[in-house]
């Protein structure tokens, strides 16, 4: 039926359904348990995620907001500091800088791959040094967007010879590798959202941030509840970010099929490439030695607008991830600083985005319907030419 979304963009649903005997398990145990807040299930998960991630250590919060926040606060980061980002993001990027009382420094992005781009750093970092009025430049965030990782060895060369922190925002990477070693593990620290869309998703909120240095992780664990290492003792001043015995059960139910859930999402991006490889479309590209997960199939067009209300009018559901850069925001606009050449990049791919329906239990017969239809309409523009 016309205008009722049949193929949906993301399906957290039929995720759940796929693993449903195993989840609705985790769930019951951890009912059964009457331990509900920090119990085994979290540390179990902090383990098993951290094993996977090449990661000495693992703490567990509320969301991937939270975790960017407590990662940057853990390096001391707060008011009269400068922070270096991305504005093509969710803004959960800038906004974790602002709740620490930093400014967001904002720079470009590599029109291929949406993540920063090393040489637009450079410059942003010098720019940054020379107006006082931004504050002491103490971290760079790059962002690994849509599943692609961002080019971690030019940007962590370049922040390590200004001895700046590096703070991987993970949160759409879950399994990404960059030459084989797992994004969130190339700068100081890696912030994950579990979110119920992503590769390694909840059915809730959950964060967590993951590290190789002891020092930091010491502090995100206290700053994680209320500046505690003694039960009710501030130490510092903390936050109450914690990600529950429920959702760190369901998470390590899904994160034993990461690797296989991935490996479908490069499957159905193959698929796509093959059926969309002669239309107009710009097609995702990978960039060096990587390893993509697909958590979004993100194509170009300047007719985005047009080609997403016909897909809707054929019932297939799409979103742009994102239509309008932070910078550009009402709550954002005039108050976040653009460092380097501007954001020419940024504000024209926001015209032009758009993402396909993406999922692990997308079928091929579904992914073949989705490229039918946009191939039917570029014939249709081709015909009124």
């Amino acid at each position: 039926m016309a205008n009722e979304t049949v193929i949906f963009q993301s399906n957290p649903k039929a995720n759940y359904q796929a693993h449903k005997a195993e989840i609705d398990a985790a769930i019951h145990r951890v009912l059964d348990s009457g331990w509900y807040i920090l119990g085994r299930e979290v540390e179990a998960f902090e383990q098993e995620f951290a094993a996977y991630m090449s990661a000495s250590h693992c703490i567990g919060v509320g969301n991937g907001t939270d975790a960017l926040e407590i990662a940057l606060r853990a390096c001391g980061i707060g008011s009269g500091d400068a922070v270096i980002t991305v504005s093509h993001t969710a803004v959960a990027t800038v906004a974790a800088i602002e709740l620490t009382g930093a400014t967001p420094v904002l720079v470009d992005v590599d029109p291929v791959t949406f993540t920063m781009e090393p040489n637009y750093l450079e410059e942003a970092i010098a720019q940054t040094r020379q107006n006082s009025s931004l504050g002491n430049l103490k971290a760079v965030i790059p962002v690994h967007l849509y599943g692609h990782p961002a080019d971690m060895p030019a940007i962590v060369e370049i922040a390590r010879r200004h001895e700046l922190y590096v703070i991987e925002d993970c949160a759409q990477s879950h399994g990404a590798t960059i030459e084989g070693r797992k994004t969130g593990i190339w700068g100081d620290l890696g912030t994950f959202s579990f979110y119920p869309t992503k590769n390694l998703g909840a059915l809730g909120d959950g964060g967590a941030v993951v590290t190789n240095h002891a020092s930091l992780a010491e502090k995100v664990r206290s700053l994680q509840q209320y500046g505690w290492r003694d039960r009710y003792i501030s130490d510092i001043p903390g936050m109450n970010t914690r990600l529950d015995e429920v959702q760190a059960a369901i998470l390590r139910v899904k994160l034993a099929h990461l690797d296989e859930e991935n490996y479908r999402r490069q499957q159905v991006a193959h698929h796509y490439d093959t059926l969309l490889f002669n239309t107009p479309l710009k097609l995702p590209q990978k960039c060096g030695n990587i390893d993509h997960v697909y958590h979004q199939y993100v194509v170009r067009d300047k007719k985005r607008d047009d080609l997403r209300a016909f897909l809707k009018d054929n019932s297939i559901g799409t979103l742009i991830h994102y239509p309008l850069p932070v910078h550009l925001q009402p709550a954002y606009h005039g108050r976040v600083a653009i460092a380097g050449r501007g954001l020419e990049v940024t504000e024209q791919i926001g015209r032009e985005i758009l993402s396909l329906p993406m999922y692990p239990q997308l079928s091929n017969e579904q992914v073949q319907y989705v490229s039918e239809k946009i191939i039917s309409w570029y014939q249709k523009i081709a015909n009124k030419a």
